[in-house]
């Protein structure tokens, strides 16, 4: 007979059940990361309270193109958690989209979501990637799900999907360091704090770029059960990334990188480009060099606004 081989959270599960856990990673995590912080810390900033029992629902909301580490980062984060003295989930995992036919995300994979937006159940935590421009019904659901939800995170540029909701109006985020610029323009009610891991404006939070979402991730873990527990998770994950404890952390990324002559960069995205094969404006006697021709019109469309905002 095939034997089955036995997954990750499985062989936790069997260590907590022997007590093994309790006695080696908490004390462990917190003396390798430098930290004596109790289990449940009063010292937690804006700390969220969870159900004496059950799991907490979280649902990934994705469409055509949503960026994999995006989502699969803070889905990992999440279904790692594993709180002493239960064998149940802290967390209730599930993707939603516009319908469940099959999608194909980032680097092709294929993905069938598990609910469509009207048979999806409420969240208490949502989970938007970046991926393709949304439809209304998209943005109806969100603005819709994030009244009763405790936790409503963008990661990447899918702080332009939360931005269309209207929800960010007025309140601070940050979305990846190449969308800054674009993003300041798009949206100029929103402050976008550039340098910054993760964000968090009321029940709304964004995370950087791509592998900023494990850290925002962590950082609701901890909101929910505490730092131990959160670096419990990260101990687990093997994830030795310290930003989810400072909000600041991508602070290499607040200064906007000058385009030299001899190294231009996409104004719209700060990518490096080729100016010999790169699509370019002129603006005012400057030439202005663009990763592609889409970027290039974006430009062109309003130019004075992007000079603005760098």
């Amino acid at each position: 007979m095939k034997r089955r081989s036995i997954s990750r959270r499985e062989l936790l599960q069997a260590s907590a059940a022997l007590g093994c856990l309790a006695a080696t990673p908490f004390s462990l995590a917190a003396s390798e990361l430098g930290s004596t912080d109790p289990a449940r810390s009063s010292a937690v900033a804006n700390p969220l309270k969870p159900p004496a029992e059950g799991s907490i629902p979280v649902a990934f909301l994705v469409s055509e193109g949503a960026v994999v580490i995006d989502f699969c980062g803070p889905w990992e984060v999440f279904q790692d958690v594993m709180i002493p003295g239960r064998m149940d989930m802290a967390f209730q995992l599930y993707t939603v989209s516009e319908t469940t036919k099959p999608i194909q995300v980032s680097g092709g994979m294929k993905i069938i979501p598990d609910y469509a937006l009207e048979t999806a159940p409420a969240p208490k935590v949502i989970v938007i990637p970046a991926q393709s421009a949304p439809s209304e019904a998209v943005l109806e659901w969100i603005r819709k799900s994030a009244k009763r939800a405790d936790v409503v995170m963008s990661v990447c540029t899918g702080a332009y999907l939360l931005a269309q909701t209207g929800l960010l109006a007025g309140k601070a985020a940050t979305t990846h360091h190449g969308s800054y610029t674009d993003f300041a323009r798009k949206y100029p009610d929103i402050r976008v704090k550039r340098g910054a891991r993760f964000v968090e404006d009321g029940n709304l939070a964004s995370a950087g770029g791509l592998s900023s979402g494990i850290d925002l991730a962590l950082r609701v873990v901890e909101r929910y059960y505490g730092r131990e527990l959160a670096k419990q998770a990260a101990y687990d994950m093997e994830y030795q990334g310290q930003g989810w404890m400072n909000a600041d952390s991508n602070a290499i990324y607040a200064k906007l990188r000058a385009s030299m002559d001899n190294h231009p960069l996409c104004v719209v995205c700060s990518m490096a480009i080729d100016p010999a094969s790169a699509p370019k404006s002129v603006y005012r006697g400057k030439t202005y060099y663009f990763c592609s021709s889409s970027h290039k019109s974006i430009f062109d469309a309003s130019p004075a606004e992007f000079i603005n905002a760098m």
